[in-house]
């Protein structure tokens, strides 16, 4: 069993497609621990819309959240306190992907950030968008990651940029999975069919 965690290099740069493209590859569970907004059209609601396996589970978040913003913020909003210890994957013999809350140090309360929730064992998964400033936040969330001796991928997302790329990839030297293309949209088909293609690397 390996457990996969699924971070960006900032907000909205595809996180939840990637994690369910890597969800259907390894026909995963999936679990996000932290949801903030959208509570109706979660994460974990997307995620299992687009998974054609019958293998995966699909485990109820530690917090769900009704505003979208920061975990923290949401939670003082809400009226509830994010205790890091009660964050606690689910149990499960099946390979686990678990998917973050936009980049690695968005806070949960004063003191911790999403980083706080990746073990040692986990495998990290960094999805990296193209867009201004998008080279600096790659490069700065992998050396983090790198710095505490994380095993790292990344999965582009969006049109192709070759020197961005090629850059992050000279810099870092760590292992490319693939890119998720800029698709008109997402469904089950177009999922597994990356699903597919990312296998052998994952």
């Amino acid at each position: 069993m390996n457990i996969y965690f699924i971070t960006g290099i900032g907000t909205d740069v595809g996180k939840t497609i990637a994690s369910a493209i890597v969800t259907e590859a390894l026909e995963a569970d999936y679990w996000k621990p932290i949801q903030a907004g959208e509570l109706d059209n979660c994460d974990t609601k997307k995620v299992s819309n687009l998974i054609s396996n019958t293998t995966s589970k699909f485990h109820e978040n530690s917090f769900a959240l009704h505003t979208p913003m920061s975990p923290h913020a949401a939670a003082e909003i809400d009226g509830v306190s994010i205790k890091i210890e009660e964050i606690k994957p689910p149990q499960t013999s099946n390979n686990l992907v678990i998917e973050g809350a936009g980049g690695l140090l968005v806070p949960i309360n004063d003191k911790c950030t999403i980083l706080d929730l990746i073990k040692p064992n986990y495998k990290v998964i960094v999805v990296s968008r193209h867009y201004l400033g998008s080279i600096n936040h790659s490069l700065l969330t992998i050396n983090t990651l790198q710095a505490k001796g994380f095993d790292i991928s990344i999965i582009f997302s969006g049109n192709e940029h070759k020197t961005t790329e090629s850059i992050i990839k000279k810099m870092t030297k760590v292992k490319i999975i693939g890119r998720i293309g800029e698709e008109p949209y997402f469904d089950r088909n177009i999922v597994k069919e990356y699903a597919e293609a990312f296998k052998t690397q994952l």
